[in-house]
């Protein structure tokens, strides 16, 4: 991981932060997660007004459990709770989300001594199939969040913490706030990467952190300060900042750092671990946040040059009150130390000046493969419907190889993976075969054996183009083996054994015996209703009859 080391560069003064904020914006497309927060519970939290929920529904493992008494006291209610994983390698949430759609996600985590141990965990954390950080605690008061930028393609998505040996994994609050609405923003040259933030600074503040509702994205901009700068402060307000696209807010753009040394450059300087290893390197994307506040006379201007590496990249010149961001349109990388140089342009008649700073690292996660969407939902069906719970359930059922699910094997097709063998042998399975096996329609190993399974034997069994070994045996199931299994099975196309089913007819004799079966009383019902039409007929007959003895009758009496 990339850290920080000119100057205690993007120093975060997080002792003296505390949330500024205001009431009443819109929260659709948020998602607000408290992870622990009892069942059926929700509550809005007073610093910000966003409303958080349970997560009893999106996870069926972990413990809750609440952080210390000091901590409880010392930091915003949704860190009261945690939900902790004692058990399993891989844990995973499943949010319903908007798919095609371009979500900010943000992970928070605070241990706060929950346990008692008073020892810091170190664990993965994932998003879906693919690795995006480790977590790292330096202070158990001390609250940790991961953010990325990133396009989902399904209509859920997974967030999974995994044990490393290092202590047991936790979370404590997970956000997820909809991006679609911000154009142009935060695009990348490949459009399958993400960005994970790095940094997000509200240069030239020194003790405040900003977010919802001051940012209608909920973006958290936390301070950074350096001794070499001087602070300047307007009174720009929304109404008189002409925004951009990105819609920094003018809480964050009313600010600004600008350096003492009226002829000097504001820097910014990082080093990235990877560069001296096989490892793959980091890529950057930035985005630098500007606005013009100082009154210029007419024949002054306030213009720079930005230099990269020292590297001349781009001059401009600002004009009062208009949002302006310059930023990055391909990934910066290939380099041990990188540098951000903002200079007075000889022309400008004043120090060049910054208000905000966004980094972002490249998340490729191009080359993990997923589990295509009908059988991954097949089969996570099927973990409702079975209620598997002995087993490494979690998560998508493929992938990481290293975690993919207990009894499910899959191959590559067409850039998914597809689940070819399901083995259930011995899992205290109850009640009729899942109709949801229909849709694993790559599946050529299908393993039922030792259950407590009943009902018939589906025909959509027989449907299944690629199976090749289907075990039935030692269940509770009734009737007959489709003759089309049967076939299967004599045509040497499918491994069958349905033993041990004391109530289940496997030969074709009894599909022949049902069949007479079947037409003899087909036969019976004909005959007996055949009868009945003729007793009715007569009884008609014998009515009419009489109806006309009465009316000869009448008429002679007349």
């Amino acid at each position: 991981m990339a850290k920080i080391i000119t100057n205690s560069l993007f120093l975060l003064l997080g002792a003296l932060s505390f949330v500024a904020t205001i009431q009443g914006q819109d929260q659709s497309g948020f998602i607000s997660i408290d992870c622990g927060l009892p069942e059926n519970s929700n509550y809005t939290e007073k610093n910000t007004g966003i409303n958080y929920i349970s997560d009893a529904n999106f996870i069926d493992s972990g413990v809750s459990k609440t952080v210390s008494p000091q901590d409880k006291t010392t930091h915003p209610q949704y860190f009261t709770y945690l939900r902790s994983f004692p058990y399993g390698t891989r844990n995973c949430y499943r949010i319903n989300v908007t798919s095609v759609t371009r979500y900010l996600i943000r992970a928070s985590f605070l241990y706060g001594n929950y346990d008692g141990l008073n020892k810091l965990p170190e664990f993965d954390l994932y998003l879906g199939v693919h690795f995006w950080d480790t977590v790292k605690f330096t202070n158990s008061s001390v609250s940790i969040n991961y953010e990325i930028i990133h396009t989902l393609s399904t209509d859920y998505i997974h967030i999974c913490m995994v044990n490393k040996g290092k202590g047991t994994s936790f979370i404590s609050v997970i956000e997820m706030r909809i991006l679609d609405n911000v154009n142009n923003t935060y695009t990348t040259q490949d459009p399958t990467t993400s960005l994970a933030r790095f940094r997000r600074l509200d240069v030239g503040i020194s003790n405040l952190t900003y977010r919802y509702e001051d940012d209608p994205y909920d973006r958290i901009w936390e301070p950074y300060w350096d001794d070499k700068w001087t602070q300047l402060s307007s009174g720009f307000s929304s109404d008189n900042l002409i925004q951009n696209d990105f819609k920094v807010p003018a809480v964050v753009m009313e600010t600004a750092a600008t350096p003492k040394n009226a002829t000097a450059s504001l820097d910014f300087q990082w080093e990235d671990d990877y560069a001296d290893n096989n490892e793959t390197q980091h890529q950057y994307y930035f985005y630098l946040h500007f606005a013009e506040f100082r009154k210029l006379e007419e024949n002054q201007t306030s213009s720079f040059n930005i230099s990269l590496n020292d590297v001349p990249w781009v001059r401009r010149e600002l004009v009062y009150g208009i949002a302006y961001t310059r930023y990055t349109t391909s990934p910066l990388f290939g380099h041990k130390n990188f540098h951000i140089s903002i200079i007075r342009a000889e022309s400008s008649s004043v120090p060049p000046i910054i208000n905000a700073l966004e980094i972002y690292l490249v998340k490729d996660f191009s080359s993990q493969l997923e589990t295509q969407k009908d059988d991954a939902d097949a089969v996570t069906n099927m973990k409702r419907t079975y209620k598997v719970d002995s087993k490494n359930w979690e998560g998508d059922p493929c992938a990481p190889i290293a975690y993919k699910w207990q009894g499910v094997d899959c191959t590559s097709y067409d850039g998914f993976l597809r689940i070819t063998s399901l083995n259930l042998s011995s899992s205290g399975l109850t009640g009729h075969i899942a109709v949801d096996i229909s849709k694993l329609t790559m599946l050529k190993s299908l393993d039922l054996s030792n259950n407590e399974l009943r009902g018939t034997i589906p025909s959509f069994l027989a449907q299944l183009q690629s199976l090749e070994y289907l075990n039935l045996a030692n269940n509770n199931l009734t009737g007959s083996v489709s003759n089309e299994l049967l076939q299967k099975q004599s045509d040497g196309l499918l491994s069958l054994n349905v033993g041990q089913n004391p109530n289940l007819c496997a030969s074709t004799s009894c599909i022949s015996q049902s069949t007479d079966t079947r037409k003899k009383e087909n036969n019976a019902v004909i005959a007996v209703v055949a009868s009945i039409a003729g007793i009715l007929l007569l009884l008609v007959i014998i009515a009419a009859f009489i109806i006309f003895l009465q009316r000869k009758q009448y008429g002679n009496y007349s």
